[in-house]
């Protein structure tokens, strides 16, 4: 069954490599039906992946490979929080280690240019504590980092 809001993401013709990385990746994932073009369209030919159906931790996704008009940008990410350093480590790793890059404050992009902040729980709890000294310090412990480390970010919680 088809879901009435699906998220639709371009690609330059990998979305079926996208869709299969995530479905690897990402816990509750998996890569659904592949449409193959039924003719020839401008940026490709008959029998070619037209559009891939995965879901990304729950959420129904539809990869279109609609060429290279448009790329993705940190406009769009995707926000997975994480349980623990080992979680978030090794997220980290296969996205980053996959031809991704690193970017600031638990931001990385995968190789497809895909944005992606992983963000243990107890960040988000430590940048909401009740103390603002304490959310203050955790805060900007966070800016200071590219992955997050939890243990420093309780040690700046608690001062």
């Amino acid at each position: 069954m088809i879901s009435k809001n699906t998220i639709c993401l371009w690609y330059d013709g990998t979305a079926l490599e996208a869709a299969k990385f995530y479905a690897e990746t990402f816990p509750d994932s998996a890569v659904g039906a592949v449409l193959r073009a039924p003719g020839d369209y401008p940026s490709g030919k008959q029998g070619d992946v037209l559009t891939v159906r995965f879901t990304v931790m729950g959420i129904p996704c539809l990869g279109l490979n609609g060429g290279p008009a448009f790329r993705h940008s940190e406009a769009f990410s995707f926000q997975v929080a994480t349980d623990d350093q080992a979680e978030t480590g090794r997220l980290w790793k296969t996205i980053v280690g996959n031809g991704g890059q690193e970017s600031a404050c638990g931001w990385c992009k995968d190789k497809w240019g895909l944005s992606w902040q992983i963000t243990p729980r107890a960040l988000t709890a430590a940048i909401t504590d009740p103390d603002p000294a304490a959310a203050r310090r955790a805060f900007e412990a966070m800016m200071e980092m590219t992955k997050i480390d939890i243990a420093a970010i309780e040690a700046a919680r608690r001062g």
